[in-house]
């Protein structure tokens, strides 16, 4: 049995489909990434999974139980980094954990030790106002990872750091979920990346958004510290050849 399930899940608003009939599966500690056109309905699959919208239809699991019993095991990026722009970044960072009951001593022990590796240190007493886009991106990311819940559910995480940055990020966190293995939904335009860090691939269909292609990367790891090899660029050839049928070019 999957460790989380959507199973025939559709949502409309007003009269526009937004999901017709999605069913995506992910094993416990798999890493999976879904890809599709710019506005096929992404990032709406994380607002159903974390309860902000309502599908209309179908099913939900996770570890066998119903969502809205499950759910508290998630973790959430969403695209925009959403720091509260009132509290200093220390308090923006222990925001989850301290959510989750843990004090705010204990929970900025916990945080302080990976500042350095954010390209944090020296900014935790700031407000979020205060970082470039890119910094306020990385908070926003350590926030999420630093409460180690079993399900990471990503929005797009590495698209607002430059290409150095990003590399690093990325490096860092198929490090750290290769130690965790933490179940992880990733959203992102970006194909290698997603080759670059996923298990498997769901590619969706322009709005309404349905699974066109379930497609499985078997390339060792870790993958980010050696240059692609020549399956790791046939698997991006693919997905692009979708991609590029679904937008028409």
């Amino acid at each position: 049995m999957s460790y989380l399930s959507l199973q025939d899940v559709s949502l409309s608003l007003g009269d526009t489909a937004i999901l017709d009939r999605v069913s995506m599966s992910l094993d416990k500690g798999e890493f999976v990434s879904v890809l599709g056109p710019s506005g096929a309905g992404k990032s709406t699959i994380l607002r159903v999974l974390t309860g902000s919208l309502a599908a209309q239809s179908g099913t939900i699991t996770c570890a066998g139980q119903p969502l809205a019993r499950r759910n508290d095991r998630f973790a959430f990026m969403p695209q925009r980094d959403a720091l509260l722009p009132w509290r200093r970044v220390i308090d923006n960072l222990t925001l989850g954990l301290e959510v989750q009951g843990m004090t705010r001593k204990a929970a900025r022990a916990r945080v302080m030790p990976h500042l350095a590796e954010f390209g944090l240190d020296g900014f935790e007493r700031h407000y979020p106002a205060e970082l470039s886009g890119g910094m306020r991106q990385r908070a926003a990311l350590l926030r999420t990872v630093v409460q180690e819940r079993a399900v990471q559910l990503l929005d797009e995480p590495f698209g607002a750091l430059d290409a150095l940055t990003r590399l690093q990020m990325q490096r860092w966190f198929e490090q750290r979920w290769q130690d965790a293995r933490w179940t992880t939904l990733l959203i992102t335009h970006d194909v290698r990346e997603a080759v670059a860090l996923s298990d498997r691939i769901y590619v969706l269909s322009r709005r309404p958004a349905r699974v066109i292609a379930d497609i499985p990367v078997p390339l060792p790891r870790p993958r980010l510290a050696r240059a692609p090899c020549a399956k790791a660029h046939a698997l991006e050839a693919q997905i692009l050849d979708i991609l590029l049928h679904q937008t028409g070019e």
